[in-house]
């Protein structure tokens, strides 16, 4: 059990450095077409933390 949870941890963290890494690679145009600003990007990153 204990191991199951780690493991979903790390992946989580995974999914939210590869969201942040894509989103900060945008220019603001990009991320204006998203429908996100540079500032909500680590806002958006913590979702994909958070599932």
């Amino acid at each position: 059990m204990y191991l199951t949870y780690v493991l979903s941890k790390i992946r989580a963290h995974q999914r939210y450095r590869r969201t942040l890494r894509a989103f900060t690679q945008l220019n603001d145009h990009l991320l204006e077409d998203v429908g996100i600003t540079r500032n909500e990007i680590e806002v958006v990153a913590r979702r994909q933390y958070d599932q």
